[in-house]
């Protein structure tokens, strides 16, 4: 007998709420339930406005996703674009954070091995320099630090032209993976993490959960 599991494609607003839950710290995001909520908005501009859906992985591709939104008015014409656009869905507004040294992380649960987390830089050297690096599940802080050594770009955690906040990124990944040990994921991707010379914050987040 074959026996079928069924996934589901938690949004990012979910997602997030997910990481939150576990101390994960991310961007500051709000769901929109209506435009009037753009008036009594308790955010700094710039802002960001996404759609956060379980039937869109890649937000680019599909344009459900405005930078630099500068004001209010500018806000509340993007909202009315997107309902118009993508009436079914939810939107979600959150502030544009800070640019920081970009890395990626996840999960993946693999047929072989079982859930292995990974962690690699991310932005423009995702693709160019490959430069990633994994572990089994469960893991330690000892075992999240070589894993991060393991990385290329390893020395700028000790001041290597810049300053960064190796402890915050080593925080963020122990998390994801208590997460991964508790919940049946399938897949878990944030992308990017901005880490700054203090703390860490995920910018975007999806997760693949199984039932």
């Amino acid at each position: 007998m074959i026996v079928y599991q069924i996934v589901k494609m938690l949004p990012e607003h979910e997602t997030k709420k997910l990481l939150l839950r576990y101390g994960v710290p991310t961007s500051n995001f709000r769901v929109l339930e209506n435009i009037r909520e753009i008036e009594n908005l308790e955010m700094k501009y710039p802002v960001v406005l996404k759609v956060s859906s379980e039937k869109i992985f890649h937000k680019t591709d599909v344009g459900a996703i405005i930078l630099d939104i500068k004001n209010k008015e500018e806000l509340i014409l993007s909202y009315k674009k997107f309902k118009e656009k993508f009436p079914e869905e939810t939107l979600i507004v959150e502030e544009m954070e800070k640019k920081g040294i970009e890395f990626i992380s996840g999960v993946i649960n693999d047929n072989a091995f079982g859930k292995c987390i990974m962690v690699g830089m991310g932005g423009i050297f995702t693709e160019i320099y490959k430069d990633i690096s994994f572990r089994m599940l469960p893991v330690t802080e000892k075992e999240i630090y070589d894993m991060l050594h393991d990385l290329k770009v390893s020395k700028i955690f000790h001041g290597y032209r810049i300053k960064v906040d190796l402890k915050a990124l080593i925080d963020i990944l122990i998390k994801v993976s208590r997460i991964a040990e508790d919940i049946e994921i399938k897949q878990l991707d944030l992308n990017p993490i901005f880490l700054y010379e203090r703390g860490a914050k995920v910018i975007d987040a999806k997760a693949v959960i199984g039932e």
